[in-house]
C-alpha cells in the first residue's frame, strides 16, 4: 500500500509552487490597483474592462472607489468574463453599441506596450473597446514585460476566423497556423461571437517593428484582394520581411482575406502599460517611449 504521506520534497516543491503564485498574483493586484488609481478618475462615467487574470483586481479596485463615484458610471465589459465581474461587483452594466465613446479601457495583455492579444479568444471586443476609448491602459504582470513580442506568449498571433473559413484560411497560411482547440470539452474554442480562433507564427523580424503590421495598409492607394500577396508567404518563415519596400504587409493582408473577422496585435494603441514585480514595485512604460518605477511603498 503506497503511502499518503508527502515526502519532504514534495512537500517543499508545494511550498515553493505556492510562495510562486502568491508573488504572481501580487504583482497582478499592484499592476491594476495602480493603473486604476492613476487613469480611472471622478470625472469618468464610461469604463471599458478587459479581460484576464489580471482584470478581476482592476474591478476590485474600482470598486473600491465606493458606491458615490460608481453610481453614476456605466462598465463596457469584452466579454463574458469580465460581464461577470461587473455584475457580481454590483456595478452598472452597459454595452459599446450604447456608449461607442469609452472615457477609458483598462485591459489585460499578453506581451507589451504593443500588445499581443487573444489569449483569451476575446481579442475582436478587447480590440473595438480599446479603439472606442479615449485612454487605453494594459495592465499586466512581470512576465509580460518583454522587449519582443512572442516571447511570452508563443502560441502565435491570434486570428479570430468564421468557423466555415477556418479551413481555407490554415490552407492558406500554408498550415503552419493551428485551429486552437478547447481544454474542457471536445473540439475548437467557440468566441463570444461564436467564431473560432487560430493561431499564427510570425517572423521575427515581424515582431521587432509590429507597427509595420498597422491597419493603415487598408488605405493604402489602390489597394484591393489583389494586393494579398500570398506568394510572400513560405512554409518555414510564414511571413517574410520587405527590406526593401518596407510596406504594411502581413497581418494586414490576412485581416483581407475572406474569412478573417480580426487579428490579436495592437499596436501603437496604448497611452500606458503596467506591469507589477516581484519586488512589490510597479514598472510603466508610456506610449512617448519613457517609463517609470513606482515603490512598492507609494502602490498600496
Amino acid at each position: 500500500m503506497e503511502s499518503s504521506v508527502q515526502s519532504p520534497y514534495v512537500k517543499e516543491a508545494l511550498k515553493r509552487a505556492t510562495m510562486q503564485l502568491e508573488v504572481l498574483e501580487s504583482a497582478k493586484r499592484l499592476a491594476a490597483y495602480t493603473a486604476v488609481d492613476h487613469h480611472i478618475l471622478p470625472e469618468h462615467t464610461v469604463i471599458g474592462i478587459g479581460s484576464g487574470s489580471t482584470v478581476p483586481y482592476v474591478v476590485d479596485r474600482i470598486i473600491q472607489q465606493g458606491d458615490k463615484l460608481n453610481k453614476n458610471r456605466v462598465f463596457i465589459p469584452t466579454g463574458f468574463q469580465s460581464k461577470e465581474l461587473i455584475v457580481r461587483g454590483g456595478l452598472k452594466l452597459g454595452d459599446v453599441d450604447q456608449y461607442p465613446t469609452i472615457d477609458v479601457t483598462i485591459d489585460g495583455a499578453d506581451e507589451q506596450l504593443n500588445c499581443l492579444k487573444g489569449g483569451g479568444a476575446c481579442h475582436l471586443r478587447e480590440k473595438v473597446l480599446a479603439e472606442a476609448a479615449d485612454i487605453f491602459v494594459i495592465v499586466a504582470d512581470y512576465r509580460k514585460n518583454t522587449g519582443l513580442l512572442g516571447k511570452s506568449w508563443k502560441q502565435g498571433v491570434p486570428i479570430e476566423v468564421a468557423p466555415f473559413a477556418y479551413a481555407k484560411l490554415l490552407q492558406n497560411l500554408h498550415r503552419l497556423a493551428t485551429l486552437r482547440m478547447a481544454k474542457m470539452k471536445a473540439g475548437p474554442i467557440v468566441t463570444d461571437n461564436g467564431n473560432f480562433c487560430i493561431d499564427a507564427p510570425f517572423d521575427e523580424a515581424y515582431m521587432q517593428d509590429p507597427h509595420d503590421v498597422s491597419p493603415r495598409v487598408r488605405s493604402l492607394p489602390g489597394w484591393d484582394h489583389s494586393c494579398l500577396g500570398i506568394p510572400l508567404i513560405h512554409p518555414g518563415t510564414l511571413f517574410k520581411y520587405d527590406i526593401l519596400t518596407h510596406t504594411y504587409t502581413a497581418p494586414c493582408k490576412i485581416k483581407m482575406l475572406t474569412g478573417v473577422v480580426e487579428v490579436g496585435l495592437f499596436c501603437g494603441m496604448a497611452k500606458a502599460a503596467y506591469f507589477g514585480n516581484e519586488d512589490g514595485s510597479v514598472s510603466v512604460r508610456y506610449e512617448n517611449g519613457t517609463s517609470d518605477t513606482i515603490s512598492a511603498s507609494a502602490v498600496e
